[in-house]
């Protein structure tokens, strides 16, 4: 029960833009003299930091506001791409000291790419100039379906070579660091709890848009990760029961229609078919490979009639899966995000705002929010180092039942 406190008073210093203890006790629940004792001992640790005084409503003794020491620790995160690595080291609030991307290693087998994790997060901490003893220790985002008992990646389909593999235990042996897994879109989830547009909301999902489509869910500011711990597949909801067959082995998944891939092959379908009026028909005929999902992407910002069609219509499908999940889980907001919609944004989220507005039975009491995540391409690599920070300084049931 203390660890659980303890976690809970870092949680609400951590979600306030300063706090003082009154506030605290009034917020959680816990009585004066337990947030008093917590609160000094992590003073001493040096955690937290007081940061001057303020009345409230002009009335009584100034409260001393508290606040997380930044400067306190550091968390490296790692976002395990089919294609690229990112790698970054964050503050205790969350603010990215320095970030690196490079391309995955061809082939993708399991040692090669730890070995270039580990090189890779050792020039990102010498980059930021963050000593090994002042780093809690390292979050690693990857593709799942993943095991977290075990710690392995369990065959994820866009990966040949890495059927169970134990990469928690292989990465922490290669950089000296205390590893913490998980699938990329939960870590992306996190990092908006952290740091992003879920902080200090109680109950959303995430939609990560990357070479797949993932999905994280924040319940009663839990993590949400369902009886495999592999919740939130949001990507392999069923949005076309006669669509095309996904890997998943099911049919019509949104990620087979919604994918970059899927914007590519839809894109070249309706090239081939009717192609005028389009800008992207000249170099679709001379060399089809070069309309791949940048130039779509392109082509929808500057208007194309064609590209805007073809990523209004992926859009209404994801705001389809996102009233589902509003009328499943009953979450206050949607956050889009992840590379895969750069730029178009502001088409998806219209697109779910609208949805959510008109949709949803709960609209009659409230309507869902839906925002862009402000953490944009980066978000699942600083959700893999957020990872480590939740794991360390939120409250977890989990811990709560097992003490």
């Amino acid at each position: 029960m203390g660890r659980y406190n303890r976690a809970v008073v870092l949680d609400q210093i951590q979600l306030a833009d300063g706090i003082s203890r009154a506030e605290i006790a009034e917020r959680t629940g816990l009585t004066p003299q337990t947030v008093s004792g917590i609160t000094r001992k992590l003073l001493d640790e040096g955690i937290v930091r007081e940061d001057g005084s303020r009345r409230v409503q002009g009335l009584g003794k100034p409260r001393t506001r508290l606040r997380i020491n930044s400067d306190a620790g550091s968390a490296v995160g790692l976002h395990f791409d089919p294609v690229e690595l990112a790698c970054v080291v964050v503050d205790l609030a969350g603010h990215p000291l320095e970030l690196r991307r490079r391309p995955t290693p061809p082939g993708a087998r399991p040692a090669e790419v730890v070995a270039a994790m580990a090189d890779l997060a050792g020039d990102v901490l010498a980059a930021a100039d963050v000593p090994r003893e002042r780093v809690l220790g390292l979050g690693l985002a990857s593709p799942g379906p993943i095991d977290q008992d075990r710690g392995m990646v369990v065959a994820p389909p866009k990966l040949a070579h890495w059927s169970r593999v134990p990469v928690k235990q292989l990465l922490s042996e290669a950089t000296g660091l205390p590893v913490t897994l998980d699938n990329d879109a939960t870590a992306a989830a996190i990092g908006e709890r952290w740091s992003g547009a879920g902080r200090g909301v109680a109950n959303f999902a995430y939609f990560f848009f990357g070479t797949g489509i993932g999905g994280g869910l924040i319940l009663g500011h839990q993590v949400h990760r369902g009886g495999s711990l592999n919740a939130a597949e949001f990507g392999h909801t069923t949005v076309r029961p006669d669509g095309p067959r996904c890997y998943c082995g099911n049919r019509g998944c949104l990620e087979s229609l919604v994918s970059p891939a899927a914007i590519v092959a839809e894109t070249h379908r309706r090239l081939a078919a009717e192609p005028a009026g389009s800008t992207l028909a000249v170099p679709f005929q001379h060399a089809p490979a070069t309309v791949d999902h940048e130039a779509v992407l392109d082509a929808a910002v500057q208007g194309d009639p064609l590209a805007t069609a073809v990523i209004g219509d992926a859009a209404e499908l994801v705001a389809s899966v996102a009233v589902n999940v509003v009328t499943i889980a009953d979450v206050d907001l949607i956050v889009l995000g992840g590379h895969g919609i750069r730029r178009v944004e502001k088409l998806y989220l219209d697109a779910v705002t609208e949805a959510l507005a008109t949709r949803p039975l709960s609209r009659h009491v409230r309507v869902a929010d839906a925002a862009v995540s402000p953490l944009g391409p980066d978000a699942a690599v600083v959700g893999a180092a957020s990872l480590v920070l939740h794991a360390t300084y939120s409250p977890q049931l989990s811990a709560l039942l097992e003490d």
